[in-house]
């Protein structure tokens, strides 16, 4: 979850209080993202906050490890490399501080030309 307004948090504030729901984490969560605290601290019938706003944790919350969508460092080198006119610049926005950097220094060095950003 990023800190825009996304569907998840829509979705998210609305079931994260309610006992009967479950919340299914695929994945990885970052320190420091909705997710984490969400993992973190709904066992413990904690909260977490959305847009400033506090969320108590009565769901049942699930996570199931393995599993990712993401690529992991030299693939996403691999397919930047690969783009015929190299981008100007490059967002990182996912990710923890340390492997978005480590992941900066490896595209700056193999991509001279492209601004690599960590916002």
């Amino acid at each position: 979850m990023r800190p825009q307004q996304t569907a998840q948090r829509v979705v998210f504030s609305g079931d994260l209080g309610a006992p009967r729901h479950d919340i299914l984490f695929v994945g990885y969560q970052a320190a420091g993202t909705p997710g984490r605290d969400i993992q973190r601290y709904g066992p413990r019938g904690g909260y977490v906050q959305l847009d400033g706003q506090r969320y108590p944790i009565r769901a049942q919350v699930h996570r199931i490890g393995g599993y990712s969508a993401h690529a992991d460092q030299q693939d996403l080198i691999d397919f930047v490399s690969g783009i015929s006119t190299p981008p100007r610049e490059i967002r990182l926005v996912h990710g923890d501080a340390g492997a978005k950097a480590a992941l900066q220094g490896m595209l700056k060095a193999r991509l001279p030309g492209t601004q690599v950003v960590i916002p």
